[in-house]
């Protein structure tokens, strides 16, 4: 099983406290369906199989700077850190996810895309309040894809969506994407397939991703 797969990776590294194992349990998980339906989009779109292969390294390791934040936050302790430093902090991890892939000698798109996957289409977004096509076109895919995955998983404060209140939610905020990968988007959940797609995209790891998961363990035992 897939998630057997995940749980040997974070339990081969016995130097790590059970908080960080889970949350690398936790963001493996993520990276994985951001990944997938990432690589669902991009094909929707027509884009070419290299770029495809790139956007699903990026949607995996998107947000392995969030290793960081965690091991940052549970030194500083819960109570020592205010809620508003706490979004300074956990605003940096896309600098940290990138600065990661930089220093592994991941090519440029893919630390681009990584970066900037927070940007959104109207300015709002960050690091760096790009607009429009400032922003790097994987970055506007991964950055649909993961606001979905994210909404339909569960978190510590929530339950997780169903797949049409996730819509609805992202309809509402439809000003935040790229019309056209948002529309690619759609089709790709609403398609004949659909059910199948999205079971797929939730649980299949595929060699390529196999290649790249590793990564969150060392970089988890190098904090």
């Amino acid at each position: 099983m897939e998630e057997d797969y995940l749980e040997q990776l974070v339990m081969g590294s016995p130097s790590l406290t059970s908080r960080l194992r889970e949350y690398i349990y936790i963001e493996m998980s993520h990276g994985i369906k951001v990944s997938n339906l990432a690589g669902a989009v991009a094909r929707e779109l027509g884009e070419s199989e290299k770029f495809c292969e790139d956007i699903v390294v990026a949607g995996l390791l998107h947000d392995i700077g969030k290793l960081w934040v965690a091991k940052y936050l549970e030194s500083a302790g819960n109570e020592e850190t205010l809620s508003i430093e706490k979004m300074k902090i956990v605003r940096m991890h896309p600098t940290h996810s990138c600065n990661i892939l930089k220093q592994r000698g991941y090519c440029d798109r893919i630390t681009e895309a990584v970066y900037y996957h927070h940007e959104n289409v109207d300015g709002s977004g960050y690091p760096e309040n790009l607009q429009g096509d400032q922003i790097p076109w994987m970055a506007r895919i991964l950055r649909i894809c993961d606001v979905y995955c994210a909404l339909t998983t569960d978190r510590s404060y929530r339950r997780a969506f169903e797949r049409e209140t996730a819509m609805e939610i992202m309809i509402d905020e439809v000003e935040d994407y790229d019309m056209r990968i948002f529309l690619a988007f759609q089709r790709v959940l609403h398609s004949d397939e659909a059910g199948e797609k999205l079971r797929s995209i939730c649980t299949v790891i595929s060699p390529l991703q196999k290649e790249h998961l590793p990564l969150f363990v060392k970089e988890a035992e190098r904090l």
